[in-house]
C-alpha cells in the first residue's frame, strides 16, 4: 500500500499496490506530475531511481539512521495515515487483496466527510456512490 499526501491541498490518497517497485511508484506519481514535483520519502530503496530523474526533486529521511524529520522533509503524514488504515482494516481480518481497494476507498470517504455538517456529508457520500 502506498500513501500519497498532497501538502498543498491537504488531501491524502491511499493506493493498494501488488509490489513496491519503481514502476508502481512512477505510475502513482505520474498522475500528479507538475513541471517539477518535490517528493518527500523515507529511505526505501524503490524510491532511489527518482534521484536521477529531472521530473522529481526527491528529498528523504532515513529512519534506519535515526532521522525522522529534517525541516520540511518528513513522511509523518503518510505514516500517520498508514496507521489509521491499519486500524481501519484490523476489525476486518482476512481482507483479500482483491477486496482491499473498496475497503480503502471507504476509509478515504470517511475521512473526507468526517468533519462536514450532516447535509454536506450526505451529499458527498451520494456523489461518491453514484
Amino acid at each position: 500500500m502506498f500513501i500519497l499526501a498532497d501538502r498543498g491541498s491537504g488531501e491524502t490518497y491511499v493506493h493498494p499496490a501488488k509490489a513496491a517497485a519503481e514502476s508502481t511508484i512512477r505510475l502513482l506519481l505520474g498522475d500528479r506530475q507538475q513541471e517539477s514535483l518535490t517528493v518527500y520519502t523515507d529511505g526505501f530503496r524503490a524510491y532511489e531511481p527518482l534521484d536521477g530523474d529531472d521530473a522529481f526533486d526527491r528529498q528523504y529521511v532515513v529512519h534506519g539512521e535515526g532521522e525522522y524529520a529534517d525541516g520540511d522533509v518528513h513522511v509523518n503524514t503518510c505514516e500517520s495515515h498508514a496507521s489509521l488504515a491499519r486500524r481501519w482494516l484490523s476489525p476486518h481480518r482476512g481482507v483479500s487483496k482483491d477486496k482491499l481497494t473498496p475497503y480503502l476507498r471507504a476509509l478515504q470517504l470517511r475521512k473526507r466527510v468526517r468533519r462536514k455538517p450532516g447535509d454536506e456529508a450526505l451529499k458527498t457520500i451520494l456523489e461518491t456512490a453514484l
